[in-house]
């Protein structure tokens, strides 16, 4: 059975595969392209076949319930999280049209609100006041129930084996970790190499070549937008813990070290996009040969492997999974010596 990875799809590719009916699902995206004029059931069925007749569109992993309701969890922190800021935003804009000075950030924007709402000799009207203190209360039933999810999802973390090796990682937390667990189900051998990983997440650069003219740009913005935000965001954390310890004097080495030399040479949103990129390559191999994050290094995922295409102005990433493969044999007790760097590389 051939279907669209469309709302409900994966509910019931469970259901017939439990009757021992093997169930394709396409991504609805590629499949439109085969549709033919106008759009019925008729056409969308010979588009379906037309589609899985194709070798190059890879089908769709069906996911578990247990994965589903993992991503509902990070749906609602993000709906409460969005709402919450929403409602922050708000009250600004009433302080800032009275007059009153609410200083930056989300902590002490609060509580200098709060302050100037339980002042009586403050410009807020009587007319506002009630409705500040119900959007107050609201922001702090959000916090409460925001924080009781987190607390859910550390649980979980904890019983995890691959959340655990995934939080090895610098720039790794317990959002992503849960969320990469929820996506992957804490497997990625149906993906072909890391390279194909760090694509599913768009941060590989887009490509607009003819003949023997190639030109790589900006990151393609493919897949998940959540986990995709959620690497970038823990780039952004590993360079700023990198600059914070360079400006204390210590000593950087391994990823960090990297993470600095390539944003001195580019920019600080193109080395946080190369170092997520990066990022998503270890937790590749982390997941793949469950080594824990410390010891990728071993793993042959070399840190001189991405580097800044000046004259493109894009991302070159030089990749070769042979190294890889080679530490299925690493001990794990008493591991060898770095394996020797790759003689192969290609662009990403």
């Amino acid at each position: 059975m051939i279907m669209e990875a469309c709302g409900s799809a994966h509910h019931w590719a469970r259901v017939f595969g439990a009757r021992g009916i093997e169930v394709t699902l396409l991504p609805a995206m590629y499949v439109r392209a085969y549709v033919r004029r106008s759009k019925t059931d008729a056409a969308d069925a010979l588009a379906l076949l037309e589609a899985a007749r194709c070798a190059d569109i890879v089908a769709v992993k069906v996911k578990s319930v247990e994965q589903q309701s993992l991503q509902a969890l990070h749906r609602t922190r993000s709906l409460w999280m969005a709402t919450r800021t929403s409602r922050i935003n708000a009250l600004r804009g009433f302080c800032r049209e009275l007059g009153l000075h609410v200083p930056v950030g989300a902590r002490t924007g609060l509580e200098a609100i709060g302050r100037a709402v339980a002042d009586e000799q403050s410009p807020i009207t009587p007319l506002l006041r009630p409705i500040m203190l119900q959007l107050l209360d609201e922001i702090r039933l959000l916090e409460t129930r925001v924080a009781q999810l987190e607390r859910q999802l550390a649980q979980l973390a904890r019983e995890s084996h691959a959340c655990k090796l995934l939080m090895s990682i610098p720039g790794i937390g317990l959002l992503t970790a849960t969320a990469i667990l929820a996506a992957t189900a804490g497997s990625v051998t149906h993906f072909k190499s890391a390279r194909h990983f760090a694509s599913w997440f768009g941060l590989t650069p887009k490509e607009s070549s003819s003949g023997t003219v190639r030109r790589l740009g900006r990151i393609s913005k493919m897949g998940d937008r959540y986990l995709r935000m959620l690497l970038t965001h823990g780039a952004r954390s590993v360079l700023r813990a990198a600059k914070v310890a360079q400006m204390k004097g210590l000593e950087l080495i391994g990823l960090r070290q990297w993470a600095l030399e390539l944003q001195a040479r580019s920019n600080h949103n193109k080395s946080a996009c190369a170092l997520a990129n990066k990022m998503a390559r270890i937790c590749y191999a982390v997941l793949r040969y469950e080594v824990p994050g410390e010891q990728h290094k071993l793993l042959g995922v070399g840190l001189d492997a991405l580097t800044l295409d000046s004259e493109n102005e894009c991302l070159v990433v030089s990749a070769d999974d042979d190294a890889l493969r080679r530490a299925r044999g690493f001990d794990r007790e008493a591991p060898p010596d770095r394996p020797e760097p790759l003689s192969t590389a290609r662009e990403s």
